[in-house]
């Protein structure tokens, strides 16, 4: 159906690779990838992709330095195997969080990673909800940067949740942006939780401001959920306002650290995420649900390859 299309994985989410193959008709390219033993990855390709339009699909989520040199290691292989044209797919980018440099004497992991993708030798990349849309800039080569906002209000607008009773929750300053997108698909009023971070794990939810949440459904989304210490105290910032019921909607469920046990003693209906990383299986909540971006990213290759506007997947 695709001249030419190769859609091929490393080891950091193969699951979603054959939920984007089966959206595509197409069956994922065969690769081997293994270990030395001194932790090496040793990596080869078992087909011949000569003159093939190469999609590499590989979120850099924990563990992100191997998962991040596997795809640089990915790369490398496809350009030296003579492949027309590759595009590293990275459904959530690692080392974004620091994107600038806000105090002396750090580093800004965010252009390092955007330098070493692009010399590796992607010619594109495609990906997700970056922390920073800003971060699209530090790339020398095209970027497509799509949102999963649609598909989780898609989800969200089947719990019928009646307009008069929706408020959308911004879980700090930073995430007003998205979830004004939210708010116009939606609908409801915006309250804005206001944090502080006291360090690089921890942080302090102290005010809430604009419309109140009395007798009222909260949904609080945020980009992502990491250790999950700012959007659970985002919830009970809401609760302790007088919401009802609340809701926690994230593009990437990274859930390191303490996370699943906050999520689990948190007082929230459900939690709302994609699958753009990997969940462990043995630790899965009983109020989290899963939406797939395979369809998104899916119909985002497709589009890439046949040369169509990709804008129309995110305007």
């Amino acid at each position: 159906m695709y001249d030419n299309l190769t859609l091929m994985s490393g080891r950091a989410h193969p699951q979603l690779t054959t939920e984007i193959a089966e959206y595509l008709g197409i069956v994922p390219a065969s690769l081997e990838i293994s270990n030395f033993p001194d932790g090496e990855i040793s990596l080869q390709l078992m087909q011949n992709i000569r003159g093939c339009d190469v999609f590499l699909l590989q979120p850099t989520g924990p563990g992100v330095n191997d998962n991040l040199m596997e795809l640089l290691i990915m790369i490398d292989a496809c350009k030296r195997a003579s492949a027309a044209r590759i595009t590293a797919v990275i459904p959530y980018f690692g080392y974004a969080r620091q994107d600038r440099k806000d105090s002396g004497r750090v580093p800004i992991t965010a252009k390092l990673v955007s330098n070493l993708i692009t010399k590796a030798g992607a010619d594109r990349v495609l990906t997700m909800d970056l922390h920073a849309a800003q971060i699209q800039g530090f790339f020398d080569v095209p970027v497509d940067h799509l949102y999963a906002a649609p598909i989780l209000d898609g989800y969200v607008k089947s719990l019928r949740i009646p307009e008069d009773e929706l408020v959308i929750v911004s879980p700090d300053e930073g995430s007003i942006k998205s979830s004004l997108m939210h708010l116009d698909n939606l609908g409801g009023t915006l309250a804005i939780v206001d944090k502080r971070r006291t360090n690089a794990l921890e942080t302090k939810q102290a005010n809430l401001i604009g419309d109140s949440l009395e007798g009222k459904t909260a949904l609080i989304f945020d980009d992502l959920i990491s250790t999950a210490g700012s959007i659970v105290g985002a919830a009970k910032i809401a609760r302790d306002h007088g919401a009802t019921r609340v809701y926690l909607g994230a593009s990437h469920a990274v859930f390191c650290g303490e996370a699943y046990n906050r999520l689990r003693e948190a007082d929230v209906t459900e939690i709302i995420v994609t699958n753009s990383l990997p969940l462990k299986e043995d630790h899965l909540l009983k109020n989290l649900r899963t939406i797939s971006v395979a369809p998104l990213l899916g119909e985002a290759i497709r589009r890439i390859h046949s040369n169509e506007s990709v804008s129309y997947l995110f305007d």
